[in-house]
């Protein structure tokens, strides 16, 4: 049996990534209580597989990778939380720009906004788990796990605004779908583009690593912070030290194996 080639790698496991957008969108349709629950646990497994990724996978092998090339990691580390940031921020000032002048439509006139988001943050997941195969398999399966892991619950919260600002369940189930086709069409751009960026590969680990981080930090872990319960807090700490086990370990396993 021939072995699978690395586009073929690719467009799988980016298929698999997605599914993350998938589970979660129809999730949050069909339970909507039940998604809503379970989105804080969910949230707080994925910062863990988050961080366990970007500290365990992708740091050291941009590092490894870098070594006779003569770039700083950490810096460009610190140019993906910043570009992550100005990103949120450029949309956050947008949609409060849009409220600011629109009254009675402003409960749709960000529904636009929202789904562009998300569709350039699946693209963009799409192109990380290429080029993370273009470096090794065992690399792209582990990025691939934190994609997935923190989709879930992205795509309840995301999916769930949608539906409060009052799009219908056919159409979210539609963008849903064809957001998460953008990822692959994503990992296919980057794959054909990797001959032309592979001197620059640790640089794209290493703003991975920042966009991984950016997330985990700003975005996740204050949401444990917002719970009052003492039993769910902890619950959700323990979450995130699990899934920062469970990359250290895959990646434990991986090298070893």
């Amino acid at each position: 049996m021939p072995a699978m080639s690395t586009l073929t790698y690719i467009i799988l496991f980016t298929f698999l990534g997605s599914l993350g957008a998938l589970i979660g969108g129809f999730i949050l349709l069909w339970r909507k209580k039940f998604a809503l629950k379970i989105s804080h646990f969910l949230a707080s497994f994925a910062a863990g597989v988050l961080l366990g990724t970007a500290f365990f996978d992708l740091l050291p092998e941009a590092m490894l990778e870098a070594k006779d090339l003569g770039i700083n990691i950490f810096f460009w580390t610190l140019m993906g939380i910043v570009i992550f940031f100005l990103m949120e921020r450029f949309i956050h000032w947008f949609h409060h720009h849009e409220e600011h002048h629109a009254h009675e439509k402003e409960s749709k006139s960000t529904i636009p906004l929202i789904i562009i988001s998300d569709t350039v943050h699946n693209f963009l997941d799409g192109v990380v788990i290429a080029l993370t195969f273009l470096i090794s398999i065992p690399l792209g399966i582990v990025t691939t796990l934190a994609v997935f892991a923190h989709e879930i619950p992205q795509e309840i919260g995301d999916f769930g605004l949608l539906l409060h600002k009052g799009l219908s369940r056919t159409r979210i189930i539609l963008v849903n779908i064809l957001s998460a086709a953008v990822s692959i069409l994503g990992a296919i751009i980057a794959y054909l583009a990797g001959d032309l960026i592979s001197n620059y590969i640790p640089v794209f680990l290493a703003l991975t690593a920042g966009f991984f981080i950016y997330i985990a930090t700003s975005d996740l872990i204050p949401e444990i912070h917002y719970e009052k319960r003492q039993g769910f807090a902890l619950i959700e700490s323990l979450l995130l030290i699990l899934g920062i086990v469970v990359i250290a370990t895959s990646v434990s396993l991986i090298e070893n194996g």
